[in-house]
């Protein structure tokens, strides 16, 4: 439960004993409880520490005038428990101040559930299937394949940190006329011959055909069936490993050629021209939707017996309806915004039910080079590969990992329905002017004043003496209770970019934080340790609950940074020096 539920619970009991005593009309006490109020943070510190709309609410129920209830409810929260003062705004807005006690519980609570802090319990939820990249497997997976498989696995995370039973899932188009043309363009280069029009070009289809000919048995000489699938073979084999170096793991590798190798497309359009819902136009098969449908007519299987890839994306969603999902999930580009309302009409005319369905589109990745759009065609080989960033970014950082945490940091800073600009210089930088340097260096230096606070000899009590901390420390504490909410938020919205703005937002208050109390460290500086006697005539007890919060703001921090799949690394090269030397540690 999030701080603000457990706000809104204590505030549905004084609302509870109002209506009790007669002041919200004839209003009842489970009307007033049960009332479907807000509690949130104010825009403007100043305002309190949180803010409620109950009084707005409750007018229209208990036809009470708003400002008479907010002056009763702010007159019934001063012998609270939670509340440290409220305060009447505009019509009847009450901003409200909570205890000190309230926010040293929500550090107690981090400490004890560690990573656990902010995520739903699991199998609590939907059994869910998603179903991302699925890039046709005829060439590399480009920077516009990555966004969609950051955006997938993060949904993913979130759906799964929610309660929810997840299945990743990756559809292997390894059926039809592209994957035999890709296999004629890596026979024909192999061979030194021109590629067939309209084939594939670029350096990856002679790696594919020197990869066949390594396999020996007269690879290149196979049938034209046999050929497509080992260039398939061959191609996913380097796309699973650039998704690994991308931190995308899948559960289900699904072919779509097995659902005609199992009759399971002939099945689903026999029972599609059971309900009339084909019909032959011009030597083809169309499904013909019923109604005011949009997109209703398609064609499944054209005039030269070839079937389209509807007709398997019917049979492949009507199969995992019949794996027991809850709910089927589809990443899809922008452009695929037709694709919903096919795959609903179809569902529907086979019985299913539609409703199960949902569609996630992203936009547009557009990635620069010194100031410069760099643009791709995977068929005319001028391509950016999601390998060859992650290669450069890691060169230039000399840390490997630090391209697939680049490149999901930038995927991810931006709503899926917002283009995101990529700047390779700026991620190359190990510099705060890289706001993924920034962000993981917010980490290691939280993980630094714990290492050396070890060192000199502190530990973290089991029951901090939390009343030592001070106002700046509690409002970080504020800063970290809306973690439970931003999760729950990002998981409904299927918007993890609101988890990445939360761990932005915490680096920069640590980081104000940090700058204004130079003069009042959290950890003795040496030249107090140099000092004999010096553990005297130091606040040790304060110390202590200094180091507890610390150590549970780094809690929250690496757990937002999991969920966004982003590396927290506990000892980084100092920025402004360049050197090796670890996270800055305070009073090193």
């Amino acid at each position: 439960m999030s701080i603000t539920d457990r706000l809104r619970s204590a505030l549905a009991l004084e609302l509870a004993a109002l209506a009790r005593a007669g002041t919200l009309g004839s209003l009842t006490e489970d009307a007033a409880s049960s009332a479907p109020f807000t509690v949130e943070r104010p825009k403007r510190a100043e305002h309190g520490d949180y803010a409620t709309n109950a009084a707005m609410v409750l007018t229209k129920l208990a036809k009470v005038p708003p400002r008479a209830i907010a002056d009763a409810l702010v007159k019934a929260v001063q012998s609270s428990d939670v509340f440290a003062s409220a305060e009447v705004a505009g019509p009847g807005f009450v901003n409200l101040r909570v205890k000190p006690a309230v926010l040293h519980a929500e550090l107690d609570e981090v400490l004890r559930v560690g990573r656990g802090y902010g995520r739903a319990p699991a199998a609590t939820g939907e059994r869910i299937d998603i179903e991302f990249v699925s890039a046709n497997p005829t060439g590399p997976l480009l920077v516009s394949h990555g966004r969609g498989a950051v955006y997938g696995d993060a949904v993913a995370r979130l759906l799964e940190a929610t309660g929810n039973r997840v299945t990743r899932e990756y559809y292997v188009n390894d059926f039809g006329n592209q994957v035999r043309l890709f296999a004629a363009s890596v026979r024909a280069v192999s061979k030194n011959e021109p590629v067939p029009e309209g084939g594939y070009q670029g350096d990856y289809v002679k790696d594919v055909a020197d990869e066949a000919r390594k396999l020996g048995g007269g690879a290149l000489d196979m049938t034209d069936d046999a050929l497509a699938r080992t260039c398939v073979m061959l191609m996913m084999r380097a796309n699973k490993k650039t998704l690994a170096d991308l931190g995308v793991a899948f559960d289900v590798w699904f072919s779509e050629s097995s659902l005609h190798e199992w009759g399971a497309v002939a099945v689903a359009l026999d029972e599609l021209r059971a309900g009339g819902f084909l019909a032959e136009k011009d030597g083809a098969l169309f499904f013909v939707g019923k109604g005011d449908q949009e997109d209703k007519d398609r064609v499944v299987k054209k005039s030269d017996g070839f079937y389209t890839y509807f007709a398997s994306d019917i049979a492949y969603h009507a199969d995992k309806i019949a794996r027991g999902y809850d709910r089927l999930i589809n990443v899809l580009g922008a452009d695929h915004h037709g694709y919903v309302a096919r795959i609903k009409n179809s569902l529907e005319a086979l019985g299913l039910p539609s409703s199960r369905f949902e569609a996630l589109l992203f936009q547009l990745v557009f990635i620069y080079r010194n100031g410069e759009l760099v643009k791709s065609s995977k068929r005319a080989g001028n391509i950016v590969t999601i390998d060859e960033l992650i290669e450069e970014i890691d060169a230039a950082a000399g840390r490997k990992g630090a391209g697939a945490d680049a490149l999901r940091f930038f995927y991810l800073s931006r709503s899926a329905n917002t283009n995101v600009e990529f700047d390779v210089e700026v991620a190359k930088k190990s510099s705060l002017d890289n706001p993924v340097f920034y962000v993981q260096y917010g980490h290691a230096r939280l993980s630094s004043i714990l290492r050396l606070a070890g060192e000199i000899g502190f530990s973290i009590p089991r029951a901090p003496d939390w009343s030592r901390l001070e106002h700046d420390e509690l409002a970080l504490v504020r800063k970290v209770a809306e973690y439970t909410q931003v999760v729950a938020q990002a998981a409904e919205s299927r918007e993890p970019h609101r988890v990445l703005f939360f761990v932005e937002e915490l680096a920069r208050d640590f980081q104000s934080y940090y700058t204004q109390h130079k003069n009042d460290t959290i950890l003795p500086p040496k030249s107090v340790r140099e000092v004999p006697g010096w553990e005297k005539s130091w606040d040790m007890d304060e110390t202590r609950a200094r180091l507890a919060w610390v150590s549970a703001l780094r809690t929250v921090y690496a757990s937002a940074l999991e969920l966004l799949g982003i590396a927290a690394p506990e000892r980084m090269k100092r920025p402004e020096v360049g050197g090796e030397g670890e996270g800055e540690a305070e009073g090193s």
